[in-house]
């Protein structure tokens, strides 16, 4: 079992040989019949189309930093509409459409649906002002995933569908929560066991000092993260997070490159956390 998350920034620019890959990971032959190798589920950001789309709607997007470095987009109940609509049916069904259409059963759903991705919706965040000052603000729509109910996600995948989800909660009231689709991605692949996740972005890796980092365990991962700059320190701490929950390796790759699943799978010129 593999979990891949598209990256908001990747999911226009994943190499055409993707299809491809993907079928002969899940075993498609020619007949569209599967013969049993591995199972998928994608998980998929865009979070630059959610700013695309509200700033042609007028809703100007703000972003956030937490005390701990980490870069976030503000959600208000305005924008949670607007994140809600672009990731669970635009973003979405694109991606379903163009796996059917290469003869890849898919299933599009969002975190929402089954109540798959279970979140407490945040009372207030702590972020660093322009000033450089920690100061509290209303939590907005943003959640913390307690939970991920995995049995939809089985059924699915029993019936040899790639389930395709877009990272939308639910919260404790029933209400819509933005939460960050690296972890969800995480959290997924925890709650299913999975072998790998692999985590497929518009640069090879983790790259420190100029360098690309191969291979980190759990403890170095985790020692690591305060000095990993914006962007990459979700990816990171998404790989522990996964790997704290079972999943054995976690990868963080080019979707640019040609095969770039089969590519990460073979650890080729990309960053492999694992818990030794």
């Amino acid at each position: 079992m593999i979990v891949i998350k598209i990256g908001g920034s990747i999911v226009d620019g994943l190499h055409s040989s993707i299809i491809d890959d993907i079928k002969s990971i899940i075993g498609l032959t020619n007949n569209n019949s599967i013969k049993g190798k591995d199972k998928l589920v994608i998980v998929h950001g865009g979070g630059k189309e959610v700013t695309r789309i509200a700033n042609m709607l007028g809703k100007e997007q703000r972003f956030i930093v937490s005390p701990e470095g980490i870069r976030s987009r503000y959600t208000d109940k305005e924008t949670m509409e607007i994140f809600t609509m672009v990731m669970a049916g635009k973003i979405n069904k694109e991606i379903v459409s163009l796996l059917l259409k290469n003869g890849i059963n898919a299933v599009g759903l969002s975190g929402i649906d089954a109540a798959i991705i279970n979140a407490e919706r945040k009372k207030r965040l702590i972020i660093i002002d322009e000033r450089g000052r920690r100061v509290a603000i209303d939590g907005g729509y943003t959640g913390k995933i307690s939970r991920v109910n995995a049995s939809l996600l089985n059924m699915l995948l029993n019936a040899d569908y790639i389930p395709v989800i877009a990272p939308v909660a639910i919260g404790n009231e029933f209400e819509m929560l933005n939460v960050d689709g690296d972890r969800a991605a995480a959290y997924i692949a925890g709650g299913l066991n999975a072998d790998k996740v692999i985590f497929l972005t518009d640069v090879n890796g983790l790259i420190m000092d100029g360098k690309l980092v191969e291979h980190l365990t759990l403890e170095e991962a985790k020692r690591m993260l305060p000095r990993i700059g914006h962007g990459m320190e979700k990816k990171v701490l998404a790989c522990t997070e996964a790997l704290s929950m079972g999943v054995k390796e976690a990868v963080i790759a080019s979707g640019k490159v040609e095969n770039p699943i089969s590519n990460a799978l073979r650890h080729n010129n990309c960053t492999v956390i694992s818990s030794k």
